[in-house]
């Protein structure tokens, strides 16, 4: 259905009122816009007069929001968050503008760094920008191409295409086992153990694995990429997704003790829908070449 611009307010309005709504401040929203004080405020009045209604109301030293202003700031919010996110789009459209992609610090450091040099020498071309993050960062925000993320492949919004499986370990450095190449499952229940803090998932595969969490000497770490560091030095065995270790068991730095299969959750490249530029393809197409 076409929009009858006839009956819309003025965008400066509008505008106005969504900065000075979301800041409940017309001096915070003057800032934002570059315009005076009472610049916002006479455009709101305005659009309270056009659409005879009360939108902002003085509260204290502040301004608060009429049940009226509150359901038009969350239309506009979303509405102007939206054109943001397409002029964002357009704007990174640019062929040569780098890919933006983001993962976690973890995977970055542990498994794209030591394959990365072979994507540049076969794509010296295709410029990349990387993005490391432990948050789930959306996307269409942040003006991101691609996102690798651990998990079901279920995000709604996106499109998920399967990268690799999240097969688990349970690694150890040599120093620590002390010559040994395994452990019994009593005596992996003795040893100490470093394991990133506000991440359930590890215990629940521990307890999977026949482990007892709660009984077990536990060091948590802020991040993922400190907890392997932390295994790396010795100070206690450690879970983790086998992609992001094979190159330490593989020159002999982790032992693998024991492995953990959880056939839900897995890495997937994660894109927003729509069309995706020749560049994103070929990095997408090395990636599963690269597992």
């Amino acid at each position: 259905m076409a929009i009858d611009w006839r009956s819309f307010p003025s965008l400066t309005s509008l505008r106005a009122f969504e900065a000075a709504a979301r800041s409940c401040s017309f001096s915070v929203a003057a800032r934002a816009l570059n315009v005076t004080h009472a610049a916002v405020a006479q455009q709101v009045r305005a659009l309270e007069s056009e659409l005879g209604r009360e939108l902002l109301y003085r509260e204290g030293r502040g301004l608060a929001l009429t049940a009226e202003g509150t359901r038009l700031l969350a239309a506009l919010s979303e509405g102007f968050r939206t054109i943001e996110q397409a002029l964002n789009e357009l704007r990174a459209a640019d062929p040569g503008a780098p890919l933006r992609v983001t993962m976690t610090p973890a995977f970055a450091a542990q498994w794209l760094m030591p394959r990365l040099w072979s994507f540049w020498a076969a794509h010296p071309e295709v410029p990349l920008s990387l993005h490391p993050d432990k948050r789930v960062i959306d996307l269409r925000r942040e003006a991101l191409d691609l996102g690798i993320r651990f998990g079901n492949g279920n995000w709604p919004g996106l499109e998920a295409e399967f990268l690799t499986a999240a097969q688990y370990l349970i690694v150890a450095a040599p120093e620590l086992l002390a010559g040994r190449t395994d452990l019994t499952k009593d005596e992996m229940s003795v040893m100490p153990w470093v394991i990133e803090s506000d991440w359930p998932e590890p215990l629940q595969w521990l307890r999977s694995f026949g482990l007892r969490p709660n009984r077990m000497n536990i060091t948590y770490i802020p991040t993922e990429e400190l907890a392997l560091s932390a295994a790396r030095e010795g100070y206690g065995l450690h879970v983790e997704a086998e992609a992001l270790v094979e190159n330490d068991i593989e020159n002999g730095t982790l032992v693998a003790l024991g492995e953990i299969n959880d056939t839900s959750l897995a890495y997937y490249m994660v894109t927003r829908p729509g069309p995706k530029r020749a560049a994103l393809k070929t990095f997408m197409k090395w990636l599963k070449a690269a597992v």
